[in-house]
């Protein structure tokens, strides 16, 4: 058996945590650079707000519903995640942890209990310990879980835990062939012209038919609605093989200064995460370009792609080698909007030594690093950092109506007051 556990419109309830008064109120939360809308609250969604909406377009419609409006505060949306999933486990150990908001869980251990029980005692102690209300949904395969969670949400009658049941039918009948997990809108379009609306057609297709029309993925997913597990849980997040670091700027860029401090901050960052995962790149890829949605002004984007001989993870020697395939592609008389860099081919750190590199020159590489990284994590990210990374704070995102870092910020925790 497995549980699906799924927080509830997790950004704008990280949003209420600190904030009471925001229930009830409909609540948006923005991307990076206020741009978007990224995250709603349910009585966001019940107004008309929809994801990926650009802020700025719907200003009339925020006024004319007293829309609260937050920036992006994934500092604090981090920290409750993994405040949520530290709870989990306290319930089920084998937690195989899906998204930010939500995590799998395989209910072995629980044998010989009644599982709604068990998991309706989890829910209570993660909304009373982390302040978060989640769904759980719970089925024999992950398919079914999610299917169960899905059903959570959407009828108040479960007070936020579903079980598949014996015959779920019935269950299957009212779910959407869209909406379940690992069928998109393609899949899904394809599907209604063969006459499959819910997920009980799907679950009664002929697997000879859905062989010969889809992929594996879909024939498992048939399978799993059928109650034969396919999908089994994954405790050990796979290697990733590519690192992508890249942000719009919140003003246009007009100078090699100000871009070189955005693509060596890039480079800072993503060094960082390979040395968190033990992994070392062997390709590097910088890039940078104008507005894509601009076109009264003049446009330009460039990249570049060098091979790091030998791989590496350590700081300097990427930010050089970004900087040094970056600079002669920069062009005067433009507005840079976006810069990024790319590693690609990452492995594991213990590689092949390069025949001309210095064995002492590695081993004081990587004491600084090491220095580096435990410098950062005990006094705070950016504390100790290369100068090419500047002071300009060109890569400081615009957050006008940020919520405070209330559980990760010595400056911005919150204050009791008697």
């Amino acid at each position: 058996m497995y549980a699906l556990a799924d927080c509830n419109n997790f950004y704008a309830s990280c949003e209420r945590i600190f904030e009471p008064h925001l229930e009830q109120k409909p609540v948006v939360v923005l991307s990076n650079n206020d741009g978007c809308i990224i995250a709603r609250s349910q009585e966001a969604k019940d107004v008309g707000f929809k994801m990926g909406e650009p802020i700025f377009k719907c200003r009339d419609r925020v006024k004319q519903h007293n829309v609260i409006v937050r920036s992006s505060n994934f500092s604090l949306y981090g920290d409750m995640s993994r405040r949520v999933m530290q709870t989990i486990r306290l319930f089920a150990p084998d937690v195989e942890i899906y998204s930010i908001d939500e995590a799998f869980i395989k209910l072995d251990g629980l044998i010989g209990r009644d599982y709604e029980k068990e998991m309706r005692r989890m829910r209570s102690a993660v909304l009373q310990w982390t302040g978060i209300p989640i769904s759980i949904g719970i089925g024999k395969t992950k398919t079914l879980a999610k299917l169960a969670n899905h059903y959570a949400k959407k009828n108040i009658e479960t007070a936020g835990v579903s079980q598949i049941p014996q015959n779920p039918n019935e269950m299957l009948r009212k779910v959407e062939v869209g909406d379940i997990w690992g069928i998109g809108r393609r899949w899904s379009e394809k599907f209604r012209n063969i006459g499959v609306r819910t997920a009980l057609d799907l679950a009664q297709l002929d697997p000879k038919l859905i062989q010969q029309k889809f992929n594996v993925v879909v024939m498992k997913t048939a399978m799993e609605l059928r109650g034969r597990t396919h999908f089994r849980l994954e405790q050990s997040p796979e290697q990733r093989k590519t690192l992508l670091r890249s942000r719009s700027f919140s003003k246009s860029v007009t100078t090699w200064h100000e871009l070189s401090e955005s693509i060596a901050s890039h480079a800072t960052r993503a060094a960082e995460k390979l040395r968190n995962e033990d992994l070392v790149a062997k390709v590097l890829k910088v890039f940078f370009h104008t507005s894509l949605f601009n076109h009264k002004k003049p446009r330009h984007s460039a990249s570049a792609t060098i091979e790091l001989i030998p791989p590496t993870n350590i700081t300097h020697t990427i930010i050089k080698a970004a900087l040094g395939s970056a600079r002669p592609l920069w062009k005067e008389g433009f507005e840079y909007k976006r810069a990024g860099v790319y590693l690609i081919d990452l492995a594991k750190e213990q590689v092949q030594a390069s025949l001309f590199e210095s064995k002492e020159d590695k081993l004081l590489d990587k004491r600084m690093m090491s220095v580096l990284d435990a410098v950062n994590r005990s006094m705070g990210a950016g504390t100790l950092h290369f100068a090419a990374t500047g002071f300009t704070k060109v890569m400081q995102m615009r957050q006008l109506q940020r919520s405070p870092r209330y559980t990760t910020h010595w400056g911005e925790l919150p204050q009791v007051t008697s």
